[in-house]
């Protein structure tokens, strides 16, 4: 029974969430000699605040990249 886990950062649509988790579903299904109701995927949402990358959130990207945008 495959088990498919993804993490993602907030901010995506339920429309977008609901796409990766068909599409998911189809690449195991075609790649994998199992049934379609053994397949499980599960997606993890973090919060922006709570997702860091060298040592800076990617709420603090998402502010400094604002930020930039205003400046120019």
């Amino acid at each position: 029974m495959p088990q498919v886990s993804i993490t993602l950062a907030e901010g995506r649509t339920p429309a977008q969430i609901r796409d990766l988790v068909h599409e998911v579903h189809a690449a195991v299904l075609r790649t994998v000699n199992t049934r379609p109701e053994y397949i499980r995927v599960v997606v993890h949402e973090v919060p922006r605040t709570h997702w860091a990358t060298g040592d800076v959130t990617l709420a603090e990207m998402d502010a400094a990249t604002t930020e930039a945008e205003e400046q120019s």
